[in-house]
């Protein structure tokens, strides 16, 4: 009965999953409720993994504390937390033509508070990535330490010095001062030597581009290896076959 069981779950995923395939024929009623069936059950477990790992951990676990069990102490509860319901529910407003503008409050709220974090975030994301950027050509100890500046007792050459590596340092180099010069001198230049390296930033951009959409359209095909393996192997191979 238990195997059962297992052959008809496998049984709906492996149709599910051809049904919605089925877009990439044309638009049909078959896709379409597959499409809805899918909707309502993320609906719903987004509903379910907002209050287990969002809400009650990071809200009303810390508003109503823990007492004292097995060994852990007591943790008093922060009664401010509960001002916070009554500013979310405000959202809920928008569905209402008369206090509608109540809506605008937990928005505001939350436009302050990420755009007080982005500032934080924009210096831990694209600093290091500045301070990356100015590589020596030929490689040395010498490197920039977390202030920003460099390290004043060191700067020799290493030991264990490659030719590839020089070659890969040169290369990063010259991409970021063409894509520089791309986005810097956008205007008519005369200067040859800077149109040259404009027309090559913008090739490079391209082919940036061209692997960033490369690595894209890979994790499409792996999903798809995925689904193909739950149907082949899965559902056919182990659910059907062996059931025989």
């Amino acid at each position: 009965m238990r195997y059962d069981h297992d052959l008809a779950v496998l049984a709906v995923g492996a149709f599910s999953t051809v049904g919605l395939y089925t877009i990439l024929y044309k638009e049909n009623r078959f896709y379409r409720f597959f499409e809805h069936l899918f909707l309502g059950l993320a609906s719903g477990w987004a509903l379910v993994a907002i209050w287990t790992e969002a809400l009650k951990s990071l809200w009303w676990d810390k508003m109503v504390g823990a007492s004292a069990s097995d060994g852990n102490s007591a943790v008093m509860g922060y009664w401010p937390y509960v001002m916070l319901l009554p500013i979310g529910l405000m959202g809920y407003t928008v569905f209402s033509k008369k206090h509608n503008w109540m809506s605008r409050i937990p928005i505001g709220v939350i436009l302050g508070l990420y755009s007080g974090q982005q500032f934080s975030a924009w210096m831990n994301r694209y600093i290091p990535q500045i301070s990356g950027s100015m590589k020596s050509i030929v490689p040395t100890t010498n490197f920039l330490s977390h202030d920003g500046f460099f390290k004043p007792d060191t700067g020799a050459v290493k030991g264990d010095l490659y030719g590839s590596e020089a070659i890969n340092n040169l290369i990063f180099v010259l991409t970021v001062l063409c894509v520089l010069s791309y986005f810097l001198f956008s205007f008519d230049v005369k200067n040859k030597l800077i149109k040259n390296a404009s027309l090559a930033g913008r090739w490079l951009l391209m082919i940036g581009f061209g692997a960033i959409f490369g690595t894209t359209v890979m994790m499409r095909f792996s999903l798809l290896i995925d689904r193909m393996f739950f149907i082949w192997i899965e559902f056919v191979k182990q659910g059907l076959f062996l059931h025989k």
